[in-house]
């Protein structure tokens, strides 16, 4: 999966849950639900998918890991794209690749985690959740 050149840092992981958590974030455009757990020693975003979501098969039904990377097209060049390049969140561009049948989900974004999880929970500048 990795490409020589392009530099990978684990951000989060994705789970899919039936679970109303609390929290939830609600993203009409895909028909999703998000929330956050940062108790352990990384991230978790929980995904709760409604009935109308559009999404890939794999990121309804299996969890993902997310990294950062520094160059997003290079970083997804060559393989299956099963979602994205899109903005999800103002400056953190997304894609999502099947690496062997497990979506990974690709951010480039010159911003903080910090400010990344602050723009995630802020619909205003979260335009996925607008």
């Amino acid at each position: 999966m990795r490409r020589e050149g392009v530099s990978y840092e684990l951000h989060h992981i994705g789970i899919p849950t039936e679970q109303v958590r609390p929290g939830e974030r609600y993203a009409e455009s895909v028909d999703m639900y998000t929330s956050d757990d940062f108790s352990g020693p990384i991230p978790i975003q929980w995904h709760r998918f409604g009935p109308a979501c559009r999404l890939a098969e794999p990121m309804r039904s299996q969890p993902h890991i997310a990294y950062k990377v520094d160059n997003l097209a290079a970083a997804i060049e060559g393989h299956i794209v099963i979602l994205g390049p899109y903005e999800p969140i103002d400056d953190f561009h997304v894609a999502v690749i099947n690496n062997g049948g497990m979506p990974i989900e690709l951010i480039e974004t010159g911003l903080s985690d910090a400010e990344i999880w602050n723009r995630a929970g802020d619909a205003s500048k979260a335009s996925l959740y607008r």
